[in-house]
């Protein structure tokens, strides 16, 4: 998943003459820290599924809790950062992921699925503090015509750690069939402590190392007014991003199990882990080609065409089976990866002061990430994986609609042509 910016500045740094190198390095490894944890939920889901004895609807919590922070703790972290200052605000939140990190001890002695929880939920608002923090910085730290070039590295980062997480995820948590609950329990202990002890290093480390100061550039007459929410165009791309983001993360969390049927040839956890790890290694792929691409091609036919073929994929697998439905799954990962660049600004065209406003509602709507999962979990133990993807189905079958018209801005069209107010 791609990660945006939010808040109601544009910040540039105040000491032009810096080298930013370390700085940048850092924001960089920051964007792969979150790709990993994001990405490694995918590996607890199936997991905690073996060891509770839960429903493909409770599993599936791990997503709702996790996403469902970012819905929360979004807006209420562009506040804090405005209080104590980007530097201190990454700090803050590094601190608040070693903890929740750290919650995975107490609760894997204890075997107790809601202390799991509630360490997601801590995790995920460490995050979502963290996204608001370094988005603006990895945009200021250098000429702003490179800005995107530095925030497609960051990106390409975050979808590398996506890729890997899965795979070593799968080789620390997935052991021998026949374990204990106490020793299914204990594997998810390892991974995790060191993820914790990374976090709080990766703090000590930002603490020390000189970041340049960002000055919040406001908009004139942002306080005039007024809403975001006015804009058509505004309101259907957060839908937009609400389903894409619950497509994507949906695909992920349930692919393991889908792989585990017996009509899929029932795949170990462990070897259907590193399909889980193609699907965002396709991601990592599209967005190189998108880098190029977007270049010359409009962003909504670019995300009519990656929708209308994440739509077929979805469902060939639906109706197939085998080595066909493995790889139409696995491929949606590919047409996944240039949707967030292509409704973004799609979303946000044309609302000047509103911008930021714009921006920070659809940073809020990553919450599909929690709804869209645990509706296809509660479809998948009603009618079976298979047909639950139906949910899926939908939710691109809106992208293409999006793409296709719900995109334009009337708005934009009424100043141009005031005949059309009348339609």
């Amino acid at each position: 998943m791609a990660a945006g910016t939010l808040g109601t500045a544009s910040p540039t740094v105040n000491d032009k003459n810096t080298n930013y190198t370390v700085p940048l390095m850092l924001m960089v490894s920051l964007y792969f820290g979150i790709g990993f944890i994001t990405a490694l939920n995918d590996v607890l889901v199936p997991h905690f599924k073996d060891l509770f004895h839960l429903s493909n609807f409770l599993s599936l919590l791990v997503q709702f809790c996790f996403f469902g922070a970012y819905f929360l703790m979004s807006l209420p972290s562009g506040w804090i950062v405005g209080k104590i200052g980007y530097k201190a605000g990454i700090v803050a939140a590094l601190s608040t992921m070693g903890c929740g990190l750290l919650l995975f001890l107490p609760a894997s002695m204890i075997i107790f699925y809601p202390l799991f929880l509630l360490a997601l939920f801590v995790v995920g608002s460490g995050l979502a503090l963290l996204q608001v923090a370094i988005n603006p910085y990895v945009g200021a730290l250098g000429k702003p015509e490179t800005a995107a070039s530095r925030l497609n590295l960051a990106g390409f980062f975050n979808s590398l750690a996506g890729t890997t997480a899965p795979y070593l995820g799968a080789i620390f948590i997935f052991i021998a069939a026949g374990a204990s609950a106490a020793e299914l329990a204990y594997s998810v202990r390892t991974p995790y402590m060191i993820l914790s002890g990374l976090a709080f290093l990766m703090a000590i480390v930002t603490r020390f190392v000189h970041l340049p100061d960002l000055i919040e550039q406001r908009e004139k007459g942002s306080a005039s007014n007024g809403s975001a929410w006015q804009f058509r165009h505004l309101r259907l791309g957060a839908v937009a991003i609400f389903v894409y983001v619950g497509a994507e993360v949906a695909i992920g969390s349930l692919m393991i199990n889908y792989l585990g049927q017996s009509s899929m040839g029932g795949m170990s956890h462990q070897a259907a882990a590193r399909y889980v790890s193609l699907y965002w290694g396709g991601a990592m792929v599209g967005r190189f080609i998108g880098f190029i691409v977007l270049r010359w091609v409009k962003a909504s036919r670019a995300l009519t065409f990656v929708s209308m073929m994440a739509f077929l994929f979805v469902g060939t697998a639906i109706l197939a089976h085998g080595h066909i439905a493995l790889w139409a799954i696995v491929l949606c990962g590919l047409f996944n990866s240039v949707m967030w660049p292509c409704i973004f600004p799609m979303s946000v065209e044309g609302l000047g002061k509103y911008t930021s406003q714009g921006s920070g509602i659809l940073i809020t709507m990553v919450v599909g990430g929690a709804v869209i999962p645990e509706i296809q979990g509660l479809l998948a133990d009603t009618f079976g994986y298979q047909k639950s993807f139906s949910i899926v189905l939908l939710c691109y079958a809106y992208l293409i609609y999006f793409a296709l018209a719900g995109h334009r801005n009337v708005h934009k069209e009424h100043s141009v042509d005031p005949i059309l107010t009348t339609l």
